[in-house]
């Protein structure tokens, strides 16, 4: 069965790789650690958010079914609670590749399992039944589960394996054999009998004293022991008499006697487990014939689920807990690929919804933004802790979670997808050391060319900002040219205020389909604002708002020095 919550089964999507730059530039492992604290749990998930697809019937298929599950909180719950016996499940498969396992106890613990099994496909049913769900992907598995329900023969799995685990509970006490040297050393062991009745320690031993008073060498009248096997005790002093209570030791994945010594740990248990595996051979072939009728219910490829299923509840359960505190979030909406479109409202970075929901106290500013003819490379100017790099980050961050269907931060949110996303932030002064920040900086711009579409979206933070401002800026323009030229989508946040002057002669000298405009990020009375806004690049107006406010302007600084010597 090829079914998949994350594709739709006829899916022919192709999948980029995030790069490692734009995971750590996007800050996505500490967004996955605010979902999980299951170190297993973040790494698949990070895994399934950074293998990317443009593919517009992939995204729409996630979308649905995330905003299904988001709005079913008790289907969450329930699936949850079985995620637990569909990972327990993937052992099951093992049974084909040891269709020669005679062990009574690994039979029956198979048994179990099918059970279980049977259980859970029950139970995802009657949640997927009791929903309000109208995502393809939901209603396919419910199609699918009801097929293995009503098809697979459910009331004769639940009948032979009960009829089966009732011939393995007839088997209560073994009779066991042993024969000594005459130093009283066991050297070989057999099973007399198998019995349906519990022995207890009172009847061994007045069955022992009355042997001892009988001169005869037989019990019972009967020397043939079942299949007689030798072996040599490692420590023969420490044979015990009385009996133990045989059960399973998950540690060691062995059953263990009430002492504590692994079955098949010594001589001892090994011949009697041959030994046993001879004289129940009957009820063996008929559990083994159970579950081979059974093994192949094709249902048992549902396990592949759970790694989907957690990515969805962790992500469905995180949103509820953002919006329960006010923070907005919207189902994504997709527009064609080839429109290279993205219209958001009140748009804002999930890292800082990340970093409120653990306490943090501040206000986030949500903006108006968008990619279309009006324009798609955008040279970003502001003041130092104005917002360029978190707004930056937040369209990064949004395309992201809407290629995987998840809900975005912002009151709506409608694009075109992307076919990967490429971050060029500062580097580590460590990996500058054999080319040189400018060196370093350029070679992996060039890299990015290399890959780049007019599908991809660029998103690069204080570029070319380690060299001086006239290298800087003459390369700076000539990577804003090569933009245009492919088609890109692009956020150029800069400290060079003189790329965002004379765009007009930039975007009338240049071939491509994507527009230069300059965008800035706001000052309110020397305040920052935070807020974005297409306009020239303002500098100076800037830097004269935050000398008002301290009170070092010239003239202010006049003012006060007369004042003081009034």
């Amino acid at each position: 069965m090829d079914f998949s919550l994350l594709h739709p089964s006829d899916s022919q999507a192709v999948y980029n790789q995030l790069p490692p730059q734009a995971i750590n530039d996007l800050s996505v492992d500490y967004i996955c650690a605010a979902l999980t604290e299951d170190t297993f749990e973040r790494g698949s998930i990070k895994n399934l958010m950074t293998n990317i697809t443009s593919d517009e019937a992939v995204i729409k298929y996630r979308c649905d079914i995330f905003d299904d599950l988001y709005k079913n909180p008790h289907l969450r719950v329930e699936l949850e609670q079985l995620l637990a016996t569909l990972s327990d499940l993937r052992e099951l498969e093992k049974f084909k590749k040891d269709s020669d396992a005679s062990d009574i106890w690994s039979l029956i613990n198979r048994l179990r399992e099918i059970d279980g099994y049977v259980e859970c496909i029950t139970s995802i049913k009657k949640s997927l039944e009791g929903a309000d769900i109208a995502s393809q992907g939901l209603l396919e598995l419910k199609n699918i589960v009801t097929d293995i329900h009503d098809n697979s023969g459910f009331p004769e799995i639940k009948k032979d394996i009960a009829e089966a685990m009732e011939i393995a509970k007839q088997i209560r006490s073994i009779t066991i054999g042993v024969n000594l040297d005459n130093l009283l050393r066991p050297v070989s062991a057999g099973i007399v009998s198998v019995n349906k009745f519990v022995i207890s320690d009172s009847g061994i031993l007045r069955n022992f004293m009355g042997h001892l008073k009988n001169d005869s060498e037989e019990l019972n009248g009967d020397k043939g022991f079942a299949s007689m096997k030798s072996f040599h005790p490692q420590n023969p002093s420490g044979v015990k008499m009385g009996t133990s209570q045989l059960v399973f030791d998950p540690q060691n994945k062995a059953h263990i006697f009430g002492d504590g010594v692994p079955t098949g740990a010594d001589n001892l248990s090994g011949a009697l487990t041959k030994t046993m595996t001879a004289i129940v051979k009957k009820i063996v072939r008929s559990i083994k014939s159970t579950l081979h009728k059974y093994v192949s219910i094709s249902g048992f490829t549902l396990v592949s689920l759970v790694p989907e299923i957690i990515f969805y509840i962790r992500w469905a359960d995180f949103i509820d807990k953002l919006i329960e505190r006010d923070f907005t979030l919207c189902k994504p909406q997709i527009l064609p690929l080839e429109n290279r479109e993205l219209y958001a409202r009140d748009l804002y970075n999930m890292k800082l919804a990340v970093k409120a929901s653990t306490g943090d106290r501040f206000e986030i500013i949500g903006n108006d933004f968008e990619f279309s003819d009006k324009a798609r490379i955008y040279i970003m100017t502001g003041p130092n802790r104005g917002g360029k790099t978190t707004f930056t980050q937040a369209v990064g961050l949004s395309l992201l979670l809407a290629q995987n269907g998840i809900y975005v931060p912002a009151s709506s949110f409608s694009f075109s997808p992307c076919d990967n996303i490429y971050t060029h932030f500062p580097a580590d002064e460590n990996e500058t050391v054999d080319l040189g920040r400018l060196g370093e900086e350029s070679q992996r711009i060039a890299d990015i060319f290399n890959v780049a579409t007019d599908r991809s979206l660029l998103l690069f933070n204080e570029s070319l900002a380690t060299t001086n401002v006239s290298e800087g800026l003459y390369i700076a323009k000539d990577v804003v040219k090569a933009m245009r030229y492919i088609g890109t989508r692009t956020i150029f946040n800069t400290h060079m205020h003189e790329l965002a002057h004379d765009l007009d002669t930039l975007n009338s000298s240049t071939e491509g389909t994507s527009r230069v405009e300059s965008l800035v990020t706001g000052i309110d009375h020397g305040h920052r604002s935070f807020k974005v806004s297409i306009a020239p690049p303002q500098g100076v107006s800037y830097a004269r708002d935050i000398a008002v406010k301290y009170g070092v302007t010239f003239e202010q600084i006049v003012e006060n020095l007369n004042a003081a010597h009034q």
